[in-house]
């Protein structure tokens, strides 16, 4: 998908702004004060009838008296008047325009319907529309400020920055800008979306993921509307090597209403939506510092596939709080070669070489010893990551310079590696080690987190794209089927179930419990009870013909006691399998993101630990297995205190088979709930024992 029709919204060669103000302070005044400060080489029309000149440059009456057509517009003017600038630059040909103007979908009903009018106005002459209730963009490479934010009241962005923000907030996009920039990280290129009527976040992330200007992408996103151009925009992120590193809120259900107040949008299921970023190697943020911590490691472009943390610290202490936060990211710390650790205990015998490398207060003694200890870690370690921890000595002005030598030659020799310390020092030394090349936290476990980031950037680069096959035809029922129905489509798309029979009569369970051998299962077989557990239609251990009898007769009595206007087709019987460990597949279709898969540990455990993962529909087996993995509760299906191992091959394949056949299925598919789906051990396969499909209108 091509991006590029954002070209005259960002990056124009000519503007004009509906409602010019001749007070730089205002609204409709700042862009043009802004353009003027920062050199913006393209013309610059202001419209305002009641004004020949703005801020110094001649003023228009209305767009009809433009003397050319501008790349883009912003409109300033409230209501009704918005809608009718649209329009005026539509006829002018315009191709772009930016709405400051709220009251519209915001705010209620009929704010919405002005919306649609609005949208629909410039969708009829071909514009790209961004907002309304928006704050605006700015891209400092051109010196374009169509933006009314008060930001630059305190600074401009960092020269050459070439880290783009896409945000929905106006004020939380500006925000992160602002705190970027005093922490000196270049970010030059901020667009915020508000409302989303026409240009969404996909539209702005997409244009960043194919800018030559952009290396990093940071987001804050409330809640994605379009998930086609979505989706696009971060394959060609990952496509482009360029990361993104994602702040989505939204979380709570809370958290949820506030965002859909906010910008009108759907925040939907946050594990959903986590697990679209997950699959595109999107880094999701837990709070600002961390995103501008990632974004400002990201900037060195070094992005390792199989990443590794070396650490060097003058500090035993800081040694193990590093090496709990590299433990709690799943950050791996191999340790340093024997041979290695033999010979910098030959250089200081009382260091500690392991991984964490603690050189100890010595090396401040023999100085040279830093840059021995550090070769050691890049060479003999081999190390992708290297943190090194000097706190207050890497900021002396006495020892520093030393220390800082030592350091950068053994940084020039090992470029491809990232080289992070944790000092405290004064600003300016700070930003010659930055120069240097180094990245500078004074929390090592900052550090920890941004570099671990870096590497799961790395993977996600280097694995390629699966290529989706062809999807088979599904037929599904008019209406909602029974389990045994269920189960026998479930059975033709690769999910098998346990074998089982539906019976009318009392004999013919009798026959099917002989057959399939005791003990058996008994439910009740009815299209209009879902939840059987629920209302006691579910008897295990049913171990004799005079069981099956009794029970049949006890699931009919129930089912007409406590579900009275259930249609009852009779009862299932089911063999029942011993020994295997529960599991749970589901689908469920996200409003977003269509229809999405889970798997987790099953029967109760479901409800209670919640250990569940997603991923969009449909994937193939490598990346079931990836998602059965992630699990916390793998172990159990591993072989865990000497239990056999489950048959995780089958498992991932019956996982696959299910999304494939929710995504063929279509939209009148609802859900999937199997619960739960027994899987035996290894060789043995895995048998759906309870399934539940909905179907819609």
């Amino acid at each position: 998908m091509d991006f590029s029709s954002l070209d005259p919204l960002i990056s124009p060669r000519s503007f004009a702004l509906i409602g010019a103000s001749d007070d730089a302070t205002r609204i409709g005044g700042r862009p043009i004060a802004y353009m003027k400060e920062r050199g913006f080489k393209g013309a610059i029309y202001p419209v305002n009838p009641k004004r020949a000149t703005v801020q110094g440059l001649p003023a228009y009456p209305d767009v009809a008296s433009l003397p050319a057509v501008p790349d883009v517009a912003v409109v300033a003017v409230p209501g009704e008047a918005a809608i009718e600038a649209i329009d005026a630059l539509g006829q002018k040909g315009c191709k772009a325009a930016i709405v400051f103007t709220a009251g519209f979908a915001e705010v209620d009903e009929a704010g919405a319907a002005a919306q649609d009018r609005l949208v629909a106005t410039a969708k009829k002459h071909g514009m790209r529309l961004l907002g309304p209730n928006c704050l605006g963009l700015f891209n400092d490479s051109i010196g374009f400020y169509p933006t009314f934010t008060a930001s630059f009241d305190s600074g401009w962005p960092v020269p050459g920055g070439r880290i783009g923000i896409a945000s929905q907030s106006g004020a939380y996009g500006t925000h992160l800008f602002s705190l970027a920039r005093d922490r000196g990280i270049g970010a030059n290129i901020v667009v915020t979306t508000g409302n989303e009527g026409e240009v969404a976040l996909g539209d702005v992330l997409g244009w960043m993921a194919q800018s030559p200007d952009i290396d990093v992408i940071c987001a804050y996103a409330e809640g994605i509307r379009e998930s086609e151009k979505f989706l696009a925009a971060l394959r060609l992120a990952r496509a482009n090597r360029k990361p993104i590193v994602m702040m989505k809120v939204g979380r709570s259900e809370l958290g949820g209403a506030a965002a859909q107040s906010h910008t009108a949008s759907i925040a939907g299921d946050d594990a959903i939506t986590d697990a679209v970023l997950q699959e595109f190697g999107v880094v999701r943020a837990r709070n600002t510092e961390e995103l501008l911590d990632i974004a400002y490691a990201a900037t060195k472009c070094i992005y390792p596939a199989e990443n590794t943390l070396g650490v060097m610290t003058v500090s035993g202490g800081a040694g193990v709080l590093i090496s709990d936060a590299a433990d709690a990211v799943g950050f791996p710390m191999p340790a340093m070669p024997q041979a290695a650790q033999d010979k910098l205990r030959s250089l200081i015998s009382f260091c500690a070489p392991r991984n964490p490398v603690d050189c100890t207060a010595q090396a401040i003694n023999q100085i040279e010893m830093v840059g021995e200890f550090t070769r050691s870690m890049a060479v003999d370690g081999g190390y992708s990551s290297c943190l090194i921890f000097f706190s207050q000595v890497g900021g002396s002005r006495s020892v520093a310079p030393k220390i800082r030598g030592q350091l950068k030659a053994v940084m020039e020799e090992h470029p491809d590696r990232l080289w992070a310390l944790s000092i405290i020092a004064p600003p300016d030394m700070v930003r010659e080690y930055e120069a240097d090349g180094f990245l500078v936290f004074e929390d090592p476990t900052r550090a920890v987190t941004a570099l671990h980031a870096l590497g799961r950037f790395g993977q996600s680069f280097a694995k390629a794209e699966a290529v989706a096959g062809l999807l088979p035809k599904v037929t599904l029922p008019a209406q909602t089927p029974t389990e045994a129905e269920g189960k026998r489509l479930l059975a033709a798309a690769g999910v098998p179930a346990v074998p089982e029979r539906g019976c009318a009569e009392v004999e013919a369970a009798v026959a099917a419990a002989k057959e399939f051998g005791f003990p058996v299962v008994l439910k009740i077989l009815s299209p209009d009870i879902l939840h059987k557990s629920e209302i006691g239609g579910v008897l295990l251990d049913i171990d004799s013909e005079a069981a099956v009898r009794e029970g049949f007769a006890t699931l009919l009595a129930r089912a007409a006691e406590r579900a009275p206007g259930a249609r009852i087709e009779g009862v299932l019987v089911a063999k029942q399998i011993k020994g295997a460990v529960e599991m749970a597949l589901g689908m469920v279709r996200d409003p977003v993101f269509g229809p999405v898969a889970m798997v987790g540990l099953g029967g109760i455990f479901i409800e209670v630990l919640k250990d569940v993962t997603f991923r969009r529909c449909p994937f193939d087996a490598a990346a079931a297995e990836e998602m059965i993995r992630s699990l916390k509760g793998f172990p159990l299906l591993d072989g865990v205190r000497g239990r056999k191992k489950a048959d995780v091959k089958a498992l991932a394949e019956a996982l696959a088979n299910l999304s494939t056949f929710a995504a063929a299925a279509g939209p009148q598919l609802v859900s999937i709930d199997i619960n739960p789906l027994l899987v035996l051990p290894e060789g043995e396969g895995a048998y759906a024992a309870d399934a539940v499909l909905e179907i819609g209108a």
